[in-house]
């Protein structure tokens, strides 16, 4: 078969049939870190690099893992001269993801069928470069090329959400909406709790001295959110904690923390458990989807979260957390009244979320997450979610990307992936074509697109 033929990924005739159903369908998608100022703005993007690389640190971390300097990849080396070193190492990727989505993007949206490598570097570089300053180009025009219908973006509750204001109010093709995200008000005793905490009194000119202040600012932020449409929030959590605690200690450990005082790991726990049944009684007030990121140990390598800063490519996944004991008793609270998704980073606690999923049925398994967003991640995860739980109840796709260009790219790589999966099915027996051909339409457009009705 031929690089990113027209059967890539499909590895049957019915997947090819189902494909054919699904490939036009809108894209809509509950969690991504899109710049919403950058699809306002709507300016011409500069070059590959910025479209590619610039945000993406799946590139960054494997650059640094073929052997090129930082000066190459988040440094003071032009944008050309940091994609010539990425193409130097870019055959080296086979295998990776990124390899095929850069590819794919190169293909769809720049109409170049060449691999990127020190041979067509220049080539790709001028040729991008010229299309790149075409208005066809612009973030606004590649969203509707790609037929995007609702991104939710993933926002920090003390923004006032001004750029998603301006866009709501000239875009009408399009939803973009606001997704509340509180993890630095969880997370209490840090240096990003106290700023958090300082930025928060200041959003709303209080000092918030009392626990019930913070709880209250905290309200005041999801109501506002809601002003925007927002029907989701997101939640990163390394290790879920939930179990009873009384507000009356909590309130303790928060004057605590405010007057700068060392917190004991329990007490950091007793606030966390505490923070997440409050969200989820937010949230199931305003009937919206609480999406639980599980398991992601950040800013692992010392050296890069120094100099860096996070998000650059230091996070890693470990199976060493409990996750079925410690989300009981909120799962519990929660029964039937509130609409959760989960996201497992490690592998090996996909059973244990898949059959939660089956007790619960306000419980879905989010797509395949992170390091599981491969052809290879999704075709093992829907297999296992198929056997363990019901695959009509998989949350769909969500393309957690940070930049434009890749909606599109790993969307398909999840729905030929699907197709193939379920055309596995057909093809051995297991499933008639016309319920595999709904099953497929349903989760990749109508399913996501009913938990915005």
């Amino acid at each position: 078969m031929e690089f990113l033929s027209q059967d890539y990924l499909l590895e049957n005739e019915p997947a090819r049939i189902l494909y054919e159903k699904v490939s036009d369908l809108p894209i809509v998608d509950l969690h991504n870190h899109g710049d919403v100022k950058e699809i306002v703005e709507n300016e011409n993007y500069d070059d590959i690099w910025q479209v590619e690389a610039a945000t993406d640190h799946y590139v960054w971390e494997l650059m640094r893992r073929r052997g090129i300097s930082e000066e190459y990849i988040t440094g003071s080396a032009s944008n050309k001269e940091k994609w010539f070193a990425l193409a130097e190492v870019f055959p080296e990727f086979i295998g990776n993801p990124t390899y095929e989505w850069v590819h794919l993007d190169l293909k769809r949206r720049f109409g170049i069928d060449r691999t990127i490598s020190s041979h067509n570097a220049e080539y790709i570089w001028d040729k991008t470069a010229r299309l790149l300053s075409r208005d066809e180009m612009k973030p606004r025009s590649l969203l509707k090329e790609m037929n995007v219908e609702i991104m939710c973006t993933t926002d920090n509750p003390v923004s006032e959400l001004e750029y998603h204001e301006m866009a709501q109010s000239k875009l009408d093709w399009i939803d973009i909406l606001p997704t509340w995200r509180p993890d630095q008000a969880m997370n209490i005793g840090d240096d990003v709790w106290n700023d958090f905490h300082e930025k928060l009194s200041g959003r709303f000119n209080r000092s918030l001295e009392s626990f019930d202040e913070f709880l209250q600012a905290l309200e005041d932020t999801h109501d506002y959110f809601a002003e925007f449409g927002c029907v989701a929030t997101d939640h990163g959590l390394f290790e879920p904690v939930s179990y009873e605690t009384e507000k009356n200690k909590v309130s303790n450990i928060y004057k605590k923390a405010l007057n700068g005082e060392t917190l004991s790991p329990s007490e950091v726990k007793d606030f966390k458990s505490y923070m997440l049944m409050f969200f989820g009684e937010l949230n199931r007030e305003k009937d919206w989807n609480m999406q639980l990121h599980i398991g992601a140990m950040r800013d692992y390598r010392d050296s890069l979260f120094e100099t860096l800063g996070a998000d650059s490519g230091g996070d890693i996944c470990t199976h060493n957390i409990d996750i079925a004991e410690n989300l009981k008793y909120f799962l519990n609270a929660f029964d039937s009244e509130l609409d959760i998704v989960i996201y497992y980073l490690d592998p090996s606690h996909l059973p244990a979320m898949a059959t939660i999923a089956r007790a619960f049925p306000n419980v879905e398994i989010g797509a395949p997450w992170w390091f599981n967003d491969s052809s290879y991640g999704m075709k093992e995860h829907l297999k296992l979610v198929s056997t363990y739980d019901l695959l009509a109840n998989q949350a769909g796709m969500v393309t957690d990307s940070r930049k434009l260009m890749s909606y599109d790219s790993r969307t398909e790589v999840f729905r030929r992936t699907l197709c193939s999966v379920v055309g596995e099915f057909v093809d051995t027996g297991r499933a008639p074509l016309k319920a595999a051909a709904d099953l497929v339409e349903d989760l990749c457009f109508n399913k996501p697109l009913r938990r915005f009705q």
